[in-house]
């Protein structure tokens, strides 16, 4: 236990905000969309296209998403 007590683990300072994103039900289905495309290969090109569009429409607003929140945090953080 001694090799332990050497490593020196330091919190953040006092006061620093720890950003994590909001929760969102865009990943699950966006996962749903790509499962629906790849089932659909072998079956038909009718069910192919709504899981595509599923899967880039969901995409595209998480990534939106995403860039927002990006664009929100202080110009400082992680320094």
């Amino acid at each position: 236990m001694a090799a332990h007590d050497d490593i020196a683990t330091e919190a953040p300072p006092a006061g620093e905000e720890i950003h994590l994103p909001n929760p969102s039900i865009l990943p699950l289905l966006n996962a749903i969309g790509l499962s629906i495309a790849i089932i659909g290969i072998p079956l038909s090109l009718v069910i192919v296209i709504p899981g595509l569009v599923l899967f880039f429409v969901t995409a595209a607003i998480w990534i939106r998403g995403a860039r927002r929140e990006m664009d929100e945090l202080p110009l400082d953080h992680g320094h």
